[in-house]
């Protein structure tokens, strides 16, 4: 499987894939440059807005005759919002932390019953003043976790009774038993270790044989393990230094789509991986776990 560069974004902090199965767009974000951009494979045409701010994180909402276009849920620096396009109209809906200015959002998705999971960080990376929080589509918050240095990927597995989450500084993927109909986490255990000579775990996603598919910041390559063994069954290499995050598309779901960043590099890192802050896509011979929707 060889990553084929389809978007030279050259993105700062390019992050936050989602897959639209019902409008068969892909949405990404770059993080601090707050640029929410919208790629159609069909067309191979990638289009961005400017939310205003820093962008950490979206999702799709289902497709509506009383609200046309685009609908999505995101993670601003304000909060929860509801955003359309064209119109690029917002809604607030909930901010987990007024009184935290020095954190910001990152990755986040929504959970099978459609609730919005979206966890912050210390902008300036050194304090575990970081959250894990749960927004409901009927407007309930909850704090799932604490303490968390830089909040990353989070994945479910195919029969959604085991959520998967990163804080990256810990090179872990921990393991909880996840109830769907209260949106709880429990029993915490780690189920990947991830070694200094592949990079640091980033984004994350999940296939149908429950497999992890992790992105290596600063290690050039995204990852394939088995969580039942912790075995690390594949490293694809990407050339992009920092590979920031992935998910599963396309109309059999299994268009792998990768994100990578350009922050923070050298001009000789530049010089060695100049495809850093690009799209890519591998055409997998496995099926994905979709991305679910908010409110679905």
């Amino acid at each position: 499987m060889q990553p084929e560069l389809i978007l030279d974004a050259r993105a700062d902090l390019g992050e936050g894939p989602a897959w639209d199965a019902s409008r068969g767009l892909l949405y990404w974000v770059d993080i601090h440059t707050g640029r929410l951009h919208t790629f159609d494979p069909s067309e191979e045409i990638d289009r961005w807005v400017h939310v205003g701010e820093s962008l950490g994180c979206l999702a799709p909402r289902p497709v509506s005759l009383q609200t046309p276009g685009i609908s999505l849920v995101i993670a601003l620096n304000r909060g929860f919002m509801t955003f359309n396009l064209p119109s690029e109209r917002m809604v607030f809906l909930a901010n987990p932390e007024p009184h935290l200015t020095r954190n910001r959002f990152n990755d986040g998705k929504c959970d099978p019953a459609g609730r919005f999971l979206a966890g912050t960080m210390d902008d300036a990376e050194k304090e575990a003043s970081g959250s894990l929080y749960s927004y409901s589509p009927d407007g309930t918050l909850k704090t799932l976790l604490t303490g968390v240095r830089i909040s990353n990927g989070l994945t479910w597995s195919p029969d959604y009774q085991t959520f998967y989450y990163i804080d990256t500084p810990t090179r872990q993927v921990t393991a909880f038993d996840y109830d769907l109909g209260t949106g709880n986490i429990a029993n915490p255990r780690p189920v990947v270790n991830v070694p200094p000579k592949l990079g640091w775990p980033d984004g994350m996603t999940s296939d149908a044989e429950g497999m992890l598919w992790v992105a290596m910041w600063g290690g050039a390559k995204l990852t394939r393990w088995n969580p039942a063994t912790g075995q690390l069954l594949e490293a694809i290499p990407v050339p992009a230094m920092n590979v920031t995050s992935c998910v599963f598309g396309g109309p059999d779901l299994t268009d792998l789509y990768i994100t990578s960043a350009r922050k923070r590099m050298s001009a000789e890192q530049l010089a060695k991986y100049p495809l850093s802050g690009g799209l890519f896509r591998i055409r997998t011979k496995m099926r994905g776990m979709p991305t679910f929707e908010f409110g679905a």
